[in-house]
C-alpha cells in the first residue's frame, strides 16, 4: 500500500504547478490513510534556486528572448541542468527523506527529475519515482528521464516526445491534465450567449499577466457590443496601469482583477476568453467550456499549444491584434456557428476524471518493503522492489 507520498512542485515558476498539486490532492484526500507531503523542489536549494524560481516572473515579462535562451540550454544540456540542481539541494532533500520516510515520489516540476533521481541512485535509495508532466505539447527532456518508474502525460503528444527522448512506451501512461475540481463543478447554469446581450469577454495571460492586454480590449470595447474582464495574475504594475487607462474610458464595461483565487467563476460567466497558450488556462478554460482565443505563448514550453488547441477545435489562434475584429465577428456569425461549435468540441476532450485517474493509478502501486541504509545519514528508509 501507497500510504505516504512526496510531491515535488514549486510555488514561483508560473502558478500551474501549484494548481496541479491542488488538483491531486483534491483527490487524495478521499484516501484518509494516505499522507500528501508537497514541497517547493527550489526551497530545497535554499535561497539560491528560490531565487532563480523567483525571476521566472520577471523574465517571462519582460525578456521572452531571455527565457527562449534558458529553455533552449535546458534542452540541449539537460544533464546540467540536473548536476547543477543535485548538488544544490542533495542535503535538504535527504533530510526530507528522513523526515517524511515517503513511500513515493511525484515530481510535478521538469527540474526534480533527473536531479533527484542521481541523488536516489547515488545513496541506494529505492523509492519508486513518479513524473506528472505538467506541459501539454512542447516537451523538455528534463521530463523524459527513462529511470523513472512511470512518466504520466496529459496528451499523446507529450507520450510521443517523451518516446523520441528515449522513453519506453509501457513507462508512459496517458491519463489527461489534471484540473481542480471547481472549474468542473459550476454551481449555478449559465445562459448561452445570445446577439441581443453583450459579449462577455475575459483576457488573461496565465498567473504573470503578460500579453498586450490594452490593446485586445480597446479593440473589443470599440467594435463590440461587450464587457471585458481582465486579468492580470501577480503583474501588479500591469493592473495598476490598466486600471488608469481602461476603467476612465470605458467605465463599468471594464473590471480588472489581479491575482485571484475565483478564477473559474470569471471563466464560467465569460462567453470567450483570450489568453497566452498556458496549459493550465487552457485546460481550465476547457473545463468552464470556455471558447479559447490564443494570442500568444511562451518560447518552448507553450510554443506548440497554440496549435494543440487549433487541432482539437478548443479555440481559435489570434496572434495579430489587427485581426481580432475579424476573427470575433466570424466566431458569432451565422447564428454563432463557430462558437458553439467551439463549445461542442471543448465537451467532448474535457475530461473531469483526470486527477482522480491519476492519483487512482499512483495508489496501486505495490510495494515490498526491506530497509536500506543511506550512506552518511543516520536513518533508514524503505527500499521498495517494483
Amino acid at each position: 500500500m501507497i500510504n505516504s507520498v512526496l510531491i515535488i512542485s514549486s510555488n514561483f515558476t508560473g502558478h500551474g504547478h501549484k494548481s496541479i498539486a491542488e488538483s491531486l490532492c483534491e483527490k487524495f484526500s478521499n484516501n484518509k490513510n494516505v499522507k500528501i507531503h508537497i514541497v517547493d523542489g527550489f526551497s530545497l536549494g535554499g535561497t539560491t534556486l528560490l531565487n532563480i524560481a523567483k525571476a521566472y516572473g520577471p523574465i517571462t515579462r519582460k525578456s521572452e528572448s531571455l527565457w527562449e535562451l534558458i529553455w533552449d540550454i535546458s534542452s540541449v544540456k539537460p544533464y546540467l541542468i540536473n548536476e547543477i540542481i543535485e548538488l544544490k539541494v542533495k542535503d535538504r532533500f535527504l533530510d526530507l527523506l528522513k523526515k517524511v520516510n515517503p513511500d513515493l515520489i511525484l515530481s510535478i516540476h521538469p527540474n526534480f527529475n533527473g536531479s533527484l533521481m542521481n541523488i536516489l541512485k547515488k545513496y541506494n535509495i529505492k523509492i519508486p519515482f513518479i513524473t506528472l508532466i505538467a506541459d501539454l505539447v512542447s516537451i523538455s527532456p528534463l521530463w523524459a528521464d527513462p529511470r523513472a518508474d512511470y512518466i504520466i502525460s496529459p496528451t499523446q503528444e507529450a507520450k510521443y516526445k517523451c518516446m523520441e527522448f528515449g522513453v519506453p512506451a509501457e513507462k508512459i501512461k496517458v491519463l489527461g491534465f489534471p484540473v481542480r475540481w471547481r472549474f468542473y463543478n459550476h454551481t449555478c447554469q449559465r445562459e448561452d450567449y445570445n446577439m441581443n446581450k453583450p459579449l462577455n469577454c475575459m483576457i488573461m495571460s496565465g498567473g504573470e499577466g503578460v500579453g498586450n492586454m490594452k490593446k485586445i480590449a480597446e479593440i473589443l470595447l470599440d467594435n463590440f457590443n461587450c464587457t471585458v474582464k481582465i486579468v492580470t495574475g501577480r503583474n501588479a504594475e500591469l493592473k495598476k496601469r490598466l486600471e488608469k487607462s481602461l476603467i476612465e474610458k470605458y467605465g463599468n464595461k471594464v473590471e480588472i482583477y489581479g491575482f485571484t483565487k475565483n478564477i473559474q467563476d470569471l471563466m464560467w460567466c465569460s462567453d470567450i476568453a483570450f489568453t497566452r497558450g498556458s496549459p493550465n488556462v487552457i485546460m481550465e478554460a476547457v473545463a468552464c467550456n470556455v471558447p479559447l482565443i490564443i494570442t500568444d505563448a511562451l518560447p518552448g514550453q507553450e510554443e506548440g499549444n497554440p496549435k494543440f488547441v487549433e487541432k482539437y477545435n478548443l479555440g481559435i489562434i489570434c496572434k495579430d491584434t489587427r485581426r481580432i475584429e475579424i476573427v470575433i465577428s466570424d466566431l458569432i456569425a451565422n447564428n454563432l456557428q463557430k462558437l458553439n461549435e467551439i463549445k461542442s468540441s471543448q465537451r467532448i476532450y474535457a475530461n473531469p476524471d483526470a486527477a482522480e485517474d491519476i492519483v487512482n493509478f499512483i495508489l496501486s502501486m505495490k510495494n515490498n518493503f526491506n530497509e536500506v541504509e543511506i550512506k552518511d545519514a543516520n536513518f533508514l528508509i524503505p527500499k521498495v522492489k517494483m
